[in-house]
């Protein structure tokens, strides 16, 4: 069965890559990635491999039966096949691996496995789920609207990628980068530094005539893409450079008769303090099941081992930032990895683990 590059996703367990792939209409599993966060092991593939023998030999061999082969994106971005399984052959697998992250991970993979499957079938599921996502985030609904247009736009361009020769992740995104140097003179890095960013999504800290100009970006390549009938990379390059350069024109048009800058430092950054005010919630509270004190994050709400609506992953600890005076969970925090502390979103301080 033919594999569409756009079904391979990454999805996060406990800040911890793990690929899936659409196939046969379900969620198949990288059982390397699996195993590598289970057990943290330097060569998880020889791990695998002595797992392997290990069921054989317990005459699990249906496991084994089970596993398919399937293509994914390796970290040079080409793809190459690696064993996968189904949510229901990974729990087997599970169990023949001892490891305190087991029943968390059984949670979270069901949790995973299920979802987006009905949206499959339904797409309008799809970006109706997203918009209740970015209302509980605190974005202005004209934003929104803009931002679902958008998202279907990107989407129809990332098919006709698909459909006329770009292969790999690393083609994506040099085709992304001629797109936006078109339109805005800046690559996507580039970008984010301007808007202060560093692991958040670009789009989700547009304005709303940020978001306009990269829609007709998008649109015009999608169009060019068609009326060229463009096949292979190079070409899809072209139509990129072109499409973006389109946009480009547009926004100096903007730039020329406001006499203001389009891109800009704007971001949404500050939407969490906003949600603070507007909800305020317990940073603390004794909870008898518990015996003991349980943090809840200020943003999302969530505390340890629920699910944060910010990113829907689970959430695994909870800091304290002292300049904000507030409590913030792992998904509504970040990892600085050059001096490996965790940093408040917000006002980018140190933050002290509480729990």
């Amino acid at each position: 069965m033919k594999q569409k590059l756009d079904a391979c996703k990454l999805a996060l367990f406990e800040g911890k890559r793990i690929r899936k792939v659409l196939y046969l209409g379900e969620w198949w599993f990288s059982v390397i990635d699996v195993v590598e966060v289970l057990t943290e092991s330097s060569i998880p593939k020889r791990y695998w491999s002595d797992l392997k023998k290990k069921l054989a030999g317990e005459g699990a061999t249906e496991v084994y039966e089970k596993i398919v082969r399937l293509k994914m994106a390796a970290p040079d971005g080409k793809m190459r096949q690696t064993d996968c399984a189904d949510t229901e052959t990974m729990f087997r697998i599970l169990q023949s691996i001892p490891s305190p992250k087991v029943e968390p991970l059984k949670r979270w993979l069901a949790r995973v496995g299920k979802e987006r499957i009905d949206e499959i079938e339904n797409p309008e599921l799809s970006m109706e789920r997203m918009k209740q996502l970015y209302e509980k985030k605190g974005y202005p609904k004209e934003w929104i609207d803009k931002r679902m247009r958008g998202i279907a736009v990107r989407q129809d361009l990332t098919d006709e990628w698909q459909d006329r020769g770009a292969r790999t992740s690393l083609e994506y995104a040099i085709l992304t980068n001629e797109i936006m140097q078109g339109a805005f003179e800046l690559k996507v890095d580039e970008y984010k530094q301007v808007k202060g960013l560093q692991k958040e999504n670009l789009r989700d800290h547009m304005t709303d005539i940020e978001l306009i100009l990269t829609m007709l970006a998008e649109a015009t390549t999608t169009k060019l893409h068609r009326d060229r009938d463009s096949r292979g990379f190079v070409p899809l390059k072209k139509d990129a450079k072109d499409g973006g350069a389109v946009a480009g024109r547009t926004r100096l048009d903007i730039e020329q008769q406001s006499g203001k800058p389009v891109v800009t430092k704007a971001n949404f950054k500050a939407l969490p303090e906003k949600r603070r005010k507007n909800t305020p919630k317990k940073l603390t509270e004794y909870r008898q099941d518990t015996g003991g004190l349980v943090f809840s994050c200020v943003y999302c709400g969530a505390t340890v081992g629920e699910i944060s609506d910010r990113t829907e992953q689970t959430v695994n600890a909870v800091y304290n930032c002292p300049k904000c005076a507030a409590n913030y969970c792992d998904q509504c925090s970040y990892l600085d990895d050059a001096e490996q502390v965790q940093r408040c979103l917000r006002c980018d301080s140190t933050v002290e683990k509480l729990t």
